[in-house]
């Protein structure tokens, strides 16, 4: 469909009560605390390692560097009083097509439980679609209940495992196919 260079990218999404925006080096410290934050079940390639790993510094280089990796990672800020909660966006990782990026959010503990990563995860579908992608995939462990229900609020199925089983558990695979009658985006 796109070219790897040539594919949409995030910008500003907007909804009652969230802005998604690009993410800004400087707050980089507020991003490594996702990594501190995260629970002791995922891979320890995704938590902080023994050497403090990745540092602030470590995240501001790959917020500089960034920018060819797919449609994007977008802050997630409350409207009301401009405190990044999170992140979301759309990722390609070695497993995804430039048609089929990958749906992630993560937010801080403390904002769970609000509706706030389905309101984000929402705006960013919805961004989707008109953008003209044919389908979204999302990675979400087997234990992770609240992902799976804001995936499956969404429209996404899931569709199988991800890998084999290990001690973080089942990576679990969901899908959202987009109705191509309802693309906005010609396919020139």
């Amino acid at each position: 469909m796109w070219e790897y260079g040539a594919m949409p990218t995030l910008d500003t999404l907007q909804t009652d009560r969230l802005l998604l925006r690009p993410q800004r080096v400087d707050e980089a410290a507020v991003y490594r605390q996702l990594w501190v934050e995260r629970d002791s079940r995922v891979p320890a390639r995704r938590r902080i390692d023994p050497d403090g790993r990745p540092t602030v510094d470590d995240i501001a280089a790959r917020l500089r560097e960034s920018g060819d990796d797919g449609p994007g990672l977008l802050a997630v800020e409350l409207r009301a009083t401009s405190e990044v909660i999170g992140l979301c966006g759309l990722i390609l990782d070695e497993e995804s097509s430039p048609d089929e990026p990958e749906l992630a959010y993560e937010l801080f503990r403390s904002a769970h439980g609000q509706g706030y990563a389905s309101e984000a995860a929402l705006a960013v579908v919805q961004w989707a679609r008109a953008a003209g992608y044919r389908e979204l995939h999302a990675d979400v462990w087997d234990w992770n209940f609240a992902s799976r229900r804001v995936l499956e609020k969404l429209g996404f199925r899931e569709v199988g495992a991800r890998g084999a089983s290990s001690a973080h558990g089942q990576n679990l695979l969901a899908v959202l196919k987009f109705d191509r009658r309802c693309h906005t985006r010609s396919s020139s």
